[in-house]
């Protein structure tokens, strides 16, 4: 008595075969779709941090830059040395560096550069501006 060689109902095929012996070339398909996808979370993960990072630094030196004014308007009277230097030095504690600053009368005009990292190996700069004086009026 010969065995039949067709498929009986509750026959699994072997691993990777469909049931007439071929072997499957879905397999495998869903591990492959999985990885890009995830592959495209990380991309988009690393350039959304880089935006942020962007962000933040705009940030920083905005405040850098306002209270680097403030504080060289405090020393307008002394004269723009004395003035610029005391901007500088707040600017540096906030992690900016004093790229401009003068004197316009009594208001101190001051721009300020915040170095930063958005990706591994990509240095920016974020600069800001600000102006600050006796109050008029």
């Amino acid at each position: 008595m010969r065995r039949d060689q067709s498929p009986r109902a509750g026959h699994r095929p072997a691993s990777g075969e469909h049931v007439d012996g071929r072997p499957d070339r879905q397999r495998g398909g869903a591990t492959v779709l999985l990885l890009a996808m995830g592959l495209v979370f990380v991309v988009f993960g690393t350039f959304g941090a880089a935006i942020v990072a962007a962000g933040m630094a705009s940030q920083r030196a905005a405040v850098a830059a306002d209270l680097g004014a403030l504080a060289g308007a405090a020393r307008a009277l002394d004269g723009d040395a004395a003035a610029c230097a005391s901007a500088s030095d707040l600017a540096g504690r906030n992690d900016g560096r004093l790229v401009g600053c003068r004197l316009d009368g009594m208001d101190v005009l001051v721009t300020v550069e915040v170095a930063f990292t958005p990706l591994p190996g990509l240095t920016r700069v974020a600069t800001a501006s600000a102006r600050a004086g006796p109050v008029r009026g």
